[in-house]
């Protein structure tokens, strides 16, 4: 959904609900794989100037993968975001702009229209946590055969220790130290 900001007014609101269809992953890796219930969204826009701030919140539910297991699992999603907007600097010189500390939380645009569907993405990335995990009780991959722990004890035979260190048993020590 595009949103011309130029014929926003001072105070908009804008409300947005995204079908599970709309959600398309850019790469099988990807930590989100797909919406599993609607994503509300509703933004708050309001002109400062020359920079629009956005205020939003957004609630459903995603399918993402577990870091351990590699599962997919249900996750709901609730988050606030708050974004600054500015169009970028024109002129001769506008390739060289040198970005202030407040700057820094500003996302420039180009032009006076934004793509709210990019900015939904992005705040879904950005609301995930730093691990996500199935359940905390999540036994996760073993480490040789790669079967899922989470589903039974795992019948491959483990070695000891890692395999890069396995020469290290064949060398002979002298245990006559300091004699």
């Amino acid at each position: 959904m595009m949103i011309d900001l130029s014929r926003t007014p001072e105070d908009a609101e804008v409300t947005e609900a995204y079908g599970t269809d709309w959600w398309h992953g850019e790469n099988e890796d990807e930590q989100v794989l797909a919406l599993d219930a609607p994503l509300e969204v509703n933004v708050r826009i309001r002109r400062a100037g020359n920079k629009y701030i956005l205020d939003g919140r957004m609630a459903g539910g995603i399918q993402v993968r577990c870091d351990r297991c590699l599962e997919p699992f249900h996750r709901e999603v609730k988050a606030p975001f708050h974004l600054f907007l500015q169009a970028l600097p024109s002129g001769p010189n506008a390739a060289e702009v040198e970005l202030l500390d407040e700057d820094m939380e500003v996302d420039f645009i180009h032009g006076d229209q934004v793509n709210l569907d990019e900015i939904v993405r992005e705040q879904v990335f950005l609301s995930l946590p730093l691990k996500c995990l199935c359940s905390e009780t999540c036994r996760g991959l073993c480490p040789v055969c790669g079967g899922n722990l989470n589903r039974g004890v795992c019948t491959c035979r483990r070695g000891e220790g890692h395999p890069a260190f396995s020469k290290l048993k064949e060398l002979k020590t002298d245990d006559h130290r300091g004699e």
